[in-house]
């Protein structure tokens, strides 16, 4: 990819994206940028022309990149996109902020945003995702999002401009979400950080936090409403059909479902994209024979095969059958 935009950050031509994701497997993007603060990012876009995809990362959390890497100029927001400040029950953090960061400054001050605390990942992905756990989800406390847009217009989005899902929001295409408002109810801060230590500890009792995962694999079976609160009318979960499916441990090349917690992938070692891509794709389809459900990967895959190699094929149910 030639005649960039001159920036005040970083670019680097095919960068590895291996070593920047949770799971350690991705070829080469064409171009990593980091950019050094808003103004140079959104210059960055306005001059980038209009046909070059970009793809905004997180720290690589909850995401495959192919073996055959991404066509595309990725973008890394770091070290000025990382704040975090309080000011009375209102929390504004970078989108590079680490979740678990947030919740222990926002408890610090008495503020309760203690469900990010175990989520693994970064805000601009907690938001994109409307990330959740213990019954609380982003959309429940954003007030508004600050974003870059392809075309370098910085706006600032609603929830209702974002439209939350489970596990999705309507982020336009290519844009760059760069900074977020919270207001989380008040509390004790000790009471907040015993609450927090309770969760880590039975998290760390549960999943296979020291393996290299991404965290949940798929998303639980429907059943959950349109802003993405849990509907306790139905509570299927996934690790549970992965489990009737006799799929606890079960293994293709360096991919695991693990013994520990069979919702989440694992890279025992030298694991490649395309294993793990076969092995959910596996999971899917006994999943289905076994229960008639379709699970629906949380993790995001993105980017090209290694050059000779073919897309993992999705599996798709029998229409006849449904």
């Amino acid at each position: 990819m030639t005649d960039l935009p001159e920036v005040r950050g970083t670019l680097t031509l095919g960068r590895e994206m291996a070593g920047l994701t949770w799971l350690r497997v991705g070829g080469p993007a064409d171009v990593l940028f980091q950019p050094a603060d808003v103004e140079d990012l959104s210059e960055f876009l306005k001059a980038l022309p209009a046909g070059v995809p970009v793809f905004p990362m997180g720290v690589g959390s909850n995401l495959i990149v192919r073996d055959g890497g991404l066509r595309a100029v990725v973008i890394r927001l770091g070290r000025g996109f990382n704040g975090i400040s309080v000011d009375g029950q209102r929390v504004t953090a970078g989108a590079a902020a680490l979740d678990a960061h947030v919740a222990r400054k926002a408890a610090e001050a008495g503020v309760d945003l203690t469900f990010l605390r175990t989520i693994p990942g970064s805000i601009g992905g907690a938001v994109k995702m409307n990330a959740g756990c213990y019954g609380t989800y982003t959309a429940d406390v954003l007030v508004e999002a600050r974003v870059v847009l392809r075309s370098g217009e910085i706006v600032t989005l609603t929830p209702d401009d974002l439209t939350f899902g489970y596990r999705q929001s309507d982020l336009p295409e290519g844009a760059v979400l760069v900074e977020a408002v919270f207001e989380g109810p008040e509390g004790d801060p000790a009471e907040l950080q015993k609450r927090m230590d309770d969760q880590l500890a039975a998290r760390d009792r549960s999943q296979p936090v020291k393996d290299r995962t991404a965290g949940s694999t798929f998303r639980n079976p429907a059943g959950f409403s349109s802003t993405g609160r849990a509907d306790d009318t139905h509570d299927l979960k996934a690790w549970k059909v992965i489990d009737d499916a006799g799929l606890r441990g079960f293994a293709i090349g360096g991919a695991q479902m693990s013994e520990k917690h069979s919702n989440f992938m694992i890279n025992t070692g030298g694991a490649s994209a395309e294993d793990l891509e076969t092995l959910g794709e596996h999971v899917r389809k006994k999943v289905y024979e076994a229960t008639g459900l379709t699970l629906e990967w949380e993790i995001m895959r993105v980017g090209e095969p290694a050059p000779g190699r073919q897309h993992v094929p999705t599996f798709e149910p029998d229409p006849a059958k449904i």
